[in-house]
């Protein structure tokens, strides 16, 4: 069998052209199988029939056997023969030929120059796309971030609110009188506290 690749005329065909050969071949043998088979069959019925034969089934076979190999030589050293004018003939596409899915390479050729050079220009539009990918993902990490502050920025801003409101009810009129309220309130608190403890202390001891 060839080992030549023969990539083009499997993109054309759709298989290999030696695959194709190879079928024909087990086909081929196949058929030389059961032709030998059925011959062996014949000779042997005929035999049943012939009173006082010397001839036995065994020796039968062995005289298939041995003709098969011989007609299984034969029939290799003309397949290699039918193979190669097949293989260079037939099944093969001309040099000179082009697929049609391969015509605009008549009108877009490039030398390997140009080729080097275009898959250069890719792998710079490659790298520069993982850039820009990489870039869009530090800016969407930073989006999030900064939803994270304007989300606590509200619910400062809420909480302002909510003490300016406490601040108006005790009759402060801004913010900065119920901040000063509340700071007021705060340590009266703490020095109630303070007393409570003393008192507390105190009551023990005695």
């Amino acid at each position: 069998m060839s080992v030549d690749p023969m990539a083009y005329e499997a993109q054309f065909f759709g298989f290999t052209p030696q695959t194709c050969m190879l079928r024909i071949y087990i086909a081929f043998q196949d058929y030389l199988f059961e032709v030998m088979q059925a011959v062996e069959q014949v000779i042997l019925k005929k035999l049943d029939g012939t009173p006082d034969c010397a001839i036995s089934a065994v020796q039968i076979r062995k005289c298939t056997e041995e003709f098969l190999c011989f007609m299984k030589g034969r029939f290799d050293n003309l397949f290699g023969k039918m193979e190669q004018l097949f293989l260079q003939l037939i099944l093969r596409i001309p040099p000179n030929v082009l697929l049609p899915e391969d015509k605009s390479q008549e009108t877009h050729s490039y030398s390997e120059e140009e080729f080097h050079l275009l898959q250069k220009e890719i792998e710079q539009l490659q790298e520069k796309y993982k850039t820009e990918l990489c870039t869009k993902q530090a800016l969407l990490a930073e989006l999030e971030e900064q939803k994270i502050v304007q989300a606590k920025l509200k619910q400062t801003l809420s909480l302002f609110d909510e003490l300016e409101n406490v601040g108006r009810d005790h009759g402060a009129s801004d913010f900065r009188e119920g901040l000063v309220f509340l700071i007021q309130n705060s340590r009266k608190l703490q020095s109630i506290r303070e007393n409570v403890e003393k008192e507390g202390k105190r009551l023990k001891i005695s």
